[in-house]
């Protein structure tokens, strides 16, 4: 019998033989955890092979520095746009600045009301809860094959490993979704105001580089978005795994709205800083395609979540893209990137992320 060395939340490390032999669950019960991905099982010989020599110590390896700062980003008051010629074009000025410098901002009087969001949060919460063995079947709510993500397939050590769970979900599915009348209710109505509210962002920062808003309004619509409901359970290795790993947005803009226990972080002046949450703003972040039509001054930053030890995480993105077709192609010169199609730069990524196990993105398309 293998000696107990460590007890870690629901988590036992048993110590046998010079090594760490097993990896077991303890002190939930069977009710709370059939909803779960099965992270430990699908991580143990990576979990072990990271833990092995490092002691009864589970944060010990050193490999992830949690000391960030939080910051609170730019705060952007979007009811400004509806006052004076004055206040409008200062606001203007804002978002660009902060899409500029940070990459990352935050929007309040966006439109979204609170209770939608927190309608959202509670049929979010409900499909999370659904068993594994369920909601990890192909064509779980009737949405295609792969919409159900969790972990990452490809982890091989320990900086792989992604402690979460997502649907990502294209918005013309959902209205497949027939059988889940008050989820697909909940998500038509958030994205019936949020895409709206993306388009006008967009607006504002392709008007601040004069670059065209017909260009976005001919290839970019709700009907070429997606939506991610996110969760982030609780990980007893939180302090040595992330939540989700480090990475830019495949998009133009992300509009995210996050709960409060935090976790999310940018990479800001070659430092991690932790976002500080705010109830009553959503989180808005330049993506890849957008630094690419602006010749680069705008910021498609990178970005992370840490995983919290005993609470579990709730968010929601809506990634505002264009269809697979449309070229990406910046008017400014010299141009910084050769051009290229949204449908190619996807599978340059599916492509790299196989073979080498992240994403490398724009620099694959530089000139």
């Amino acid at each position: 019998m293998g000696k107990v060395v460590a007890v870690k939340s629901n988590i036992t490390l048993m110590y046998e033989k010079g090594a760490y032999m097993h990896i077991v669950f303890s002190e939930l019960p069977l009710s709370e955890m059939d909803y779960e991905p099965p992270f430990l099982e699908i991580y143990k010989a990576i979990l072990l092979q990271g833990l092995h020599g490092v002691g009864v110590g589970i944060s010990g390896s050193g490999i992830r520095n949690d000391k960030s700062e939080l910051c609170e980003l730019p705060l952007i008051d979007l009811g400004r746009l509806s006052l004076n010629h004055v206040e409008r074009e200062e606001c203007m000025r804002e978002i660009s600045g902060a899409a500029r410098t940070w990459g990352f901002f935050q929007v309040v009087n966006h439109g979204v009301s609170q209770e939608l969001l927190q309608n959202l949060r509670y049929e979010q919460m409900e499909v999370f809860r659904t068993p594994f063995a369920n909601k990890s079947q192909e064509c779980f709510l009737n949405l295609p094959a792969r919409s159900y993500r969790w972990g990452n397939p490809s982890a091989t050590n320990l900086r792989q490993i992604s402690w979460s769970e997502a649907f990502h979900i294209f918005l013309p599915d959902i209205a497949g979704m027939d059988q889940h009348q008050n989820l697909r209710s909940t998500i038509e109505a958030f994205a019936s105001v949020v895409a709206p509210l993306a388009e006008r962002l967009v607006q504002i920062l392709a008007q601040e580089l004069n670059i065209k808003f017909s260009y976005f309004q001919e290839n970019c619509s709700a009907n070429t978005s997606f939506l991610r409901l996110n969760r982030y359970p609780p990980c007893p290795f939180n302090s040595t795994v992330f939540g989700l790993l480090p990475h830019t947005d495949s998009s133009i803009l992300t509009i995210v709205n996050q709960d409060q226990i935090g976790g999310l972080q940018l990479m800001k002046d070659g430092k991690w800083v932790g976002i500080k949450p705010n109830p009553q703003a959503l989180v808005v972040n330049i993506g890849d395609l957008l630094q690419a039509l602006s010749n680069g001054i705008y910021k498609s930053a990178k970005h992370r979540v840490m995983g919290a030890e005993k609470v579990e995480r709730f968010s929601v993105a809506y990634f505002f893209n264009p269809s697979k077709e449309t070229v990406i192609e910046s008017e400014m010169m010299p141009p910084m990137y050769r051009k290229f199609t949204f449908g190619e730069y996807r599978v340059q990524i599916e492509k790299d992320v196989k073979e080498i196990g992240d994403k490398v993105g724009l620099s694959r398309f530089l000139l």
